[in-house]
């Protein structure tokens, strides 16, 4: 089964990717295992969203943890931690 989600990138995230948002069909059931979906796909996607990098996630426009749930239409955010001073 699979859950379509709306994906929107933001500030480095969206540079690398080349694009502000797309809708994924994704067989994830967490903020953790869509991450890990992107990954997958290799190039652009594995390097911004790489584990070993600081990325920010929201679920619905909330800031989340990546054992959030994911569910049918939800949109989640990817972006890099606000610095600031």
């Amino acid at each position: 089964m699979t859950t379509k989600v709306h994906v929107r990138y933001f500030a480095s995230v969206r540079e690398a990717l080349g694009t502000g948002s797309e809708s994924v069909e994704s067989a994830a059931t967490t903020l953790a295992g869509l991450r890990d979906e992107l990954i997958a796909r290799g190039g652009a996607h594995a390097q911004a969203l790489a584990r070993g990098r600081a990325v920010r996630m929201a679920l619905d426009q909330v800031m989340s943890a990546e054992d959030a749930a994911l569910r049918e239409g939800c949109e989640v955010a990817f972006f890099p931690p606000v610095t600031g001073g």
